[in-house]
């Protein structure tokens, strides 16, 4: 198995990214997603974070008001602190969890594992990827994105980048970045090009693992 670390700061066009390589053959595990999934009603994830913020951050039907908690989080980093220690264990574990058995169903399948606190991930031994790609654009790019495609201010849209790591922290741990200030085309056509990157790299991996299983299994 090939395991590459995939990550940008918000609006940078990580999801981007993350689909082409999908539709490429890779096998896509989402944190995002993993953290939508350890909050579902019932689950002993938003029963703690409903213990901790109030049923404020509850819709009408029970399930978690993703907007309300986000306006709460992103403008107090005692209380975003406060919720990723609820969820971030859970969403650890779900990532062993997920990677483990993409390795066991192919032993050479080339994951990628999306995940805006990469940093945390390498720092905390979470996984060991082979690869570690990041996607960038510059501030002002994605200000201007979250403005013009998600409806927010540039406040709110300041607010959720000052909360996450510094372009320079994400870029040091870059092992390949890949440029979103483009075209879509042009973000592509990088994509594409890492794909047959990453596909040599898994294939040579494979044959000098067999070539040194080979002698021993002539015994």
């Amino acid at each position: 198995m090939y395991l590459i670390g995939l990550t940008g700061g918000i609006a940078s066009g990580k999801s981007t990214v993350a689909k082409r390589l999908a539709a490429l053959g890779a096998v896509g595990i989402d944190a995002d997603q993993l953290a939508r999934e350890v909050v579902e009603p019932g689950t002993p994830g938003l029963a703690a974070i409903v213990a901790e913020f109030g049923n404020d951050i509850l819709l009408a039907e029970g399930s978690l008001n993703r907007a309300a908690l986000g306006t709460v989080i992103f403008a107090d980093q005692t209380r975003r602190e406060r919720l990723n220690a609820i969820t971030h264990p859970a969403v650890r574990q779900l990532t062993r969890d997920r990677v483990a058995a993409a390795g066991a169903a192919d032993p050479h399948a080339i994951v990628v594992y999306d995940v805006p606190l990469l940093a945390q991930a390498v720092a905390g031994g979470l996984v060991t990827f082979d690869l570690i790609v990041v996607v960038h654009a510059g501030a002002g790019t994605r200000i201007q994105r979250m403005v013009d495609l998600r409806g927010l201010t540039r406040e709110e849209a300041t607010q959720r980048i000052s909360a996450q790591a510094s372009d320079a922290d994400r870029l040091a741990l870059a092992d390949v970045v890949i440029d979103n200030t483009g075209t879509v085309d042009a973000t592509l056509a990088q994509v594409d090009a890492l794909w047959e990157r990453v596909r040599t790299a898994e294939a040579h991996a494979n044959r000098v693992s067999n070539d040194i299983r080979s002698p021993l299994s002539e015994l």
